[in-house]
């Protein structure tokens, strides 16, 4: 179970400080929270068709992130800064504490340091290019990021490409081993007030 989630937690790396920054570099305020959908699909070696996911996020800065598969499986991750708990069909299945998952302080560390407004976060981790999108969309932009240090086993991937506009569009992690992830996200908004009920139970749950 554990070295399943690494893909997502490598995802969720790079994804995190680029959700909360828009193409205007303006990171979440106090109050905001960032929700909306995502579809990924894992293109594995020896599978025909990519196997693909599709759920909601919720992004509470200072909180922590509700990430919910609602197909093929109902599946609920919850990252803050003490742990991760992970939930099948609402029922808890696994609970780590951060000091069980060192990349899960590494995560919150860039993540932190993003939110912030703070691009370096990201220095002594990873190479990175900016450019403008392939449209022609002058809000469009493209993120690469490579891991300074491929052979570091908390990575597992050898490059991430990011795109967006307002918000991140996408995100397609290329791994050593040939396999890719790619991240479409869809329906995003920025909202204030208090969290729900239901979301307030998770993220409070989440420390182990």
């Amino acid at each position: 179970m554990k070295r399943a989630l690494l893909p997502l937690l490598a995802l969720l790396a790079i994804l995190l400080p680029n959700l909360a920054m828009a193409a205007d570099m303006r990171p979440l305020a106090a109050g905001e929270t960032l929700r909306g959908r995502f579809v990924q699909e894992r293109f594995l070696k020896g599978f025909a068709a990519p196997l693909r996911t599709e759920g909601h996020f919720v992004l509470s800065p200072g909180r922590g992130l509700i990430w919910s598969a609602e197909s093929p499986f109902a599946i609920t991750t919850v990252i803050t800064p003490a742990g991760l708990t992970q939930e099948v069909q609402g029922t808890e299945r696994l609970r780590m504490a951060a000091a069980q998952l060192p990349f899960l302080s590494r995560l919150y560390a860039v993540l932190g340091g993003a939110l912030a407004g703070d691009w370096k976060a990201l220095d002594g981790m990873f190479m990175s290019e900016r450019g403008s999108g392939d449209s022609g969309d002058r809000d469009e932009w493209r993120m690469v990021l490579v891991p300074v240090n491929a052979g570091n086993l908390a990575m597992p991937f050898s490059r991430i490409t990011v795109t967006g506009d307002r918000f991140v569009g996408t995100v397609q992690l290329d791994k050593r081993d040939g396999d890719q992830d790619r991240l479409t996200f869809l329906d995003q908004a920025l909202v204030t007030g208090p969290l729900a009920e239901g979301e307030t139970r998770l993220l409070d749950s989440g420390s182990p």
